[in-house]
């Protein structure tokens, strides 16, 4: 007897091609997951939806994503009260990339941080050390220091501006 020469109520019907659907989609999912698991996994997506990077790049010249260099001044002119009685007024800045949000996020977050780090570096050298001070070497330090509390990104360079003591 044939699928097709058999009368079959609604029910039936209905029954049919809802197993006729759930076979489709389980023959879509066993291609798909096999389908996915032999290519390789560097491969380009095979579809996008919305504006993506990838079509942007195919329909003009080479996206630049870290091309807005701008300059991190938000720990401001710190005052520095150091070991020898004196006052140190300094302004650190650093370069960063604009376009990397997380990671401007996270500078912004941690301003207070980069001020503790520079004022206790500073307070704690000796006198003697403060007099001879040795300008890259600091920045050197302090550098690892704010590198050290970052999570999304890197600090490259360190400026000192407006680097004085007052006596």
């Amino acid at each position: 007897m044939n699928i097709f020469s058999k009368k079959y109520t609604l029910p039936e019907i209905i029954n049919l091609v809802l197993i006729g659907i759930i076979g489709i989609i389980i023959l879509l999912l066993v291609s798909g997951t096999i389908y996915a698991l032999a290519r390789s996994p560097d491969s380009n997506p095979l579809f996008t939806m919305g504006k993506s990077d990838a079509a942007e790049e195919n329909n003009s010249s080479v996206f630049l994503p870290y091309d807005d260099i701008r300059v991190f001044s938000g720990i401001g002119r710190l005052r520095i009260p150091l070991s020898n009685s004196s006052t140190m007024v300094l302004s650190i800045a650093f370069p960063y990339y604009a376009n990397d949000i997380s990671f401007t996020e996270e500078l912004a977050a941690k301003i207070n941080d980069f001020r503790e780090i520079a004022v206790y570096y500073f307070s704690s050298l000796p006198s003697e050390k403060l007099v001879n001070m040795d300008e890259e070497a600091a920045k050197f330090e302090i550098l690892g220091l704010y590198n050290n509390i970052l999570r999304l990104g890197r600090i490259e360079a360190l400026y000192f501006t407006d680097m004085m003591i007052i006596e």
